[in-house]
């Protein structure tokens, strides 16, 4: 089969960059739909339109560039294309839980048609020579939440969930997309897998238990959950649960933890942070006590001590220094809204962090609200003189005037400071 790109020059703020350039799950978005397709696809051809594509009878895999899909719903796709041996277009039911609550929003990519959503993916088995016919796959969601907001912060809310699918798909069209990719969609999404199979296989659930007793751990951080890498170094006093996949030559220090995550090659993970439903990419580092919930740091990006990214997106290269605090919540009550094509637009979820670009740089003592972005090589420093100390501060106590006496100077009259001339 021969894989068809069509590219989508579409610029992500505050990245300034394609989709395709962007990290999901470590990896380049394009690098990301290459491995998934290797199964299936000899070759590739990259085109600005379809309209490009030269006249042929081969069987064709045709996508856009800026379209997350993971290996189950790629699978389905295509085997289900090809088992009925015509045109197929990717689609999916109205009802479809994933979908209509994630990835519809701020995007353009997933459309109506008819009774259903098409997206652009196809399958042409002899070349595109006749008019695709719509292909429903089922993405398999389940409701999982991740926390709960007492009643008397917000009444309407309550329990926060995702409609978490086994078959994600996603046009990456705004930065709530790379979040969404990377964490709901990702990390998230392989928990739920994990625990899919060990809930309905007593092989799976079998071979948890015999090798969490083997080594002596609790089954949520043997070695069949947390996957780990070459030339480590991981103190005992770490706290890693599964299902966690952590890289070569990677450190993390006394009393982290690490709970469904992604950790990245040569990354450093200092004593006391914590990590949850995060992707941290190739060689981040987060100093003693930082802390990253359902947060994505794409490659050589750090986060200094004591500061706290809650479902946040950061670009590559980025600084974020000590103490900063990335809110993910309205205490109002109102509906969270973010730019897209110049607009305000809901993103259709009570909670969600920031987005910052690449190569950014950030002092201490910042509280970014929920759904800001701070644009690509963006420098900020903090102004306040209440809040910030830009030079010396002096008491008086220690840098007092000198003190004259008038048996060495009769013209100069004793001095103290505190009370003013007197006379000896």
């Amino acid at each position: 089969m021969k894989r068809v790109v069509v590219r989508e020059p579409t610029l992500i703020a505050p990245f300034g960059e394609p989709a395709r350039e962007l990290r999901i799950l470590n990896k380049p978005l394009w690098l990301l739909q290459r491995d998934l397709l290797m199964r299936y696809c000899q070759s590739t051809l990259e085109l600005d339109s379809l309209d490009e594509l030269p006249p042929s009878d081969v069987e064709l895999l045709v996508h856009k560039d800026n379209l997350f899909f993971n290996a189950p719903l790629i699978e389905t796709f295509v085997e289900t294309a090809r088992q009925r041996g015509h045109a197929c277009q990717l689609a999916f039911a109205l009802d479809d839980g994933s979908i209509t609550t994630h990835a519809l929003r701020l995007q353009d990519g997933i459309r109506q048609q008819g009774n259903m959503y098409v997206a652009d993916v196809y399958y042409y088995p002899h070349g595109v020579q006749e008019q695709p016919r719509p292909l429903v796959v089922d993405t398999a969601p389940r409701e999982m939440g991740y926390y709960h907001i007492p009643a008397y912060m917000a009444p309407n809310h309550g329990d926060l969930t995702y409609q978490i699918p086994l078959r994600a798909f996603l046009s990456i069209e705004h930065w709530v997309h790379v979040f969404l990719a990377n964490s709901p969609f990702g990390v998230f999404s392989w928990a739920r897998k994990m625990e899919q199979e060990v809930e309905q296989s007593w092989r799976a659930k079998l071979k948890v238990s015999a090798r969490a007793f083997v080594e002596r751990r609790h089954f949520l951080q043997c070695s069949e959950l947390v996957k780990v890498g070459k030339n480590c170094s991981i103190d005992p006093t770490a706290i890693i649960q599964g299902p966690t996949v952590i890289g070569n030559n990677v450190h993390i220090g006394a009393g982290a933890v690490v709970v469904s995550s992604l950790i990245g090659n040569n990354a450093t993970i200092m004593q006391g942070s914590q990590v949850m439903l995060s992707v941290v990419s190739d060689r981040c580092y987060l100093p003693f006590n930082a802390s990253l919930f359902m947060t994505t740091l794409m490659e050589n990006s750090m986060v200094a001590q004591l500061s706290c990214l809650q479902m946040c997106v950061v670009g590559r290269n980025t600084f974020i220094g000590a103490g900063n605090i990335f809110t993910d919540f309205d205490l109002l009550g109102k509906p969270i809204k973010t730019i897209w094509k110049g607009e305000l637009h809901e993103v259709g979820m009570p909670v969600l962090g920031s987005a910052l670009g690449h190569n950014v740089k950030i002092g201490s003592g910042f509280v970014v609200y929920p759904a800001r972005m701070i644009e690509s090589d963006t420098v900020l420093a903090y102004a306040d003189d209440h809040a910030v100390i830009p030079k010396n501060v002096e008491s008086g106590v220690y840098t007092r005037p000198p003190v004259f006496y008038p048996d060495r100077d009769p013209r100069v009259q004793l001095h103290d400071p505190l009370s003013g001339p007197f006379q000896r």
